[in-house]
């Protein structure tokens, strides 16, 4: 009887359907892990995939009801235009949904990709912090020098809040959604006492190769009248070795 198979197929798609949904759409699910979270999106483009295979099947029911419908008699049309209209509802609805929530762990998959990368440029900058601040732990030279130095470390520290705003937002974003937020929590820590840490350790120094700066420049200062003092001592005295001036007759110059 061409009612029963059409009913067949009509059941064996309601079936297919109910199945998938209840296998990607109506499980509570948790990612913990990005292994767990790449696995997810992998299985959703699958049935995703599938679900865009079966508008073939869906489309040969639909044509076999409708012929069946042309020459049957009018009592068996409106049972089974019903369940075809319920069919080709939920089908639809159901690549509506896998669509809509493929799109959502891509996105998701994508902005986890974007932290990392995020995180990777902020602690290369870090690195380099860490290297000029050995770099100017126990620095020798005068004022020039020093300040050199300084110039450099306060240009790291000059680094924008941007990438470090953008890390927060995202990380945020993730773990409303309950996603990998145990691993992005212990990124951040990891992160942020880091950060802490350096800057605190570069404001120390900045302070300390602001005070070296002014410790040689009194210095150099000091040096440099010296000279000037010995320059002209030298001078006179030249002048009196020239003039065969005896050093009783100069007693404090003598001194």
């Amino acid at each position: 009887d061409k009612t029963v198979s059409l009913r067949k197929d009509l059941s064996e798609m309601h079936e297919w359907i109910t199945q998938a949904e209840e296998e990607y759409l109506e499980r509570d699910f948790e990612y913990k892990t990005p292994d767990e979270l790449q696995k997810a999106v992998e299985e959703l483009k699958r049935a995703k995939e599938e679900a865009v295979q079966k508008e073939v099947k869906v489309k040969l029911i639909t044509d076999s009801v409708n012929n069946f419908i042309a020459k049957a008699p009018p009592a068996a049309h409106e049972a089974l235009k019903k369940e075809l209209d319920v069919l080709i509802t939920n089908y639809q609805r159901l690549c509506s949904r896998l669509n809509g929530k493929c799109k959502t762990l891509e996105e998701v998959w994508a902005c986890w990709h974007e932290l990392l990368s995020y995180l990777d440029a902020e602690n290369k900058w870090l690195n380099e912090m860490e290297l000029k601040l050995k770099a100017t732990e126990n620095i020798q030279g005068g004022a020039e020098e020093i300040s050199e130095s300084l110039d450099s470390l306060e240009r790291l520290m000059r680094h924008p809040e941007d990438n470090r705003n953008q890390i927060r937002e995202l990380a945020q974003t993730l773990t409303d959604g309950g996603i990998l937020d145990e691993l992005i929590n212990e990124k951040l820590e990891k992160f942020n006492t880091r950060w802490e840490e350096l800057q605190q350790e570069a404001v120390r120094r900045q302070k300390s190769l602001e005070q070296s700066i002014q410790s040689a420049q009194e210095t150099d200062k000091t040096l440099r009248l010296i000279q000037e003092s010995l320059a002209v001592i030298d001078k006179q005295l030249t002048a009196y070795i020239a003039d065969r001036v005896d050093a009783a007759q100069v007693p404090q110059e003598a001194q």
